[in-house]
């Protein structure tokens, strides 16, 4: 019990201060935890096969345009709360955070205007489409 009320002391003193206070990876980091954390759990490991893993998994998505796409019309990326720019922040994070060890030398984060035109496409099937990129298929 005294430990959810130090949890919460300490929620309410992060959430008085400013951001700048707060600093801005950690503000990335909670809204991974507040937009993410519910299907793909605080680590990334995800429930597979029904939630992805983030965890070393990624990277192979973030070199190609359809491949970054993807990343970011995933619905709940897409759908989340979070603002383009939050979300570029976000994915930015997942990739460096989780996929560090795998994530090619060439790899540029992802901006705000990228997600705001990916954003724009819905994405009525995501495994079907992760499954073709993961293959290397021709995507329809």
């Amino acid at each position: 019990m005294r430990l959810a009320t130090l949890l919460v002391i300490r929620l309410a003193v992060l959430a008085a201060l400013p951001l700048s206070a707060v600093g801005a990876d950690e503000e990335v980091r909670s809204n991974y935890l507040l937009a993410c954390r519910g299907c793909h759990l605080a680590d990334g490991s995800g429930v597979p096969p029904e939630v992805p893993s983030l965890q070393n998994t990624l990277s192979q998505f973030a070199t190609s345009s359809e491949g970054r796409d993807y990343l970011v019309r995933v619905p709940g990326a897409s759908q989340s709360r979070l603002n383009d720019a939050q979300l570029a922040e976000v994915i930015n994070w997942v990739l460096t955070e989780f996929n560090a060890d795998t994530l090619p030398g060439e790899f540029q984060p992802f901006t705000a205007s990228e997600v705001t035109s990916a954003r724009k496409q819905v994405l009525a099937d995501p495994v079907k489409l992760r499954s073709s990129l993961a293959e290397g298929s021709p995507i329809e």
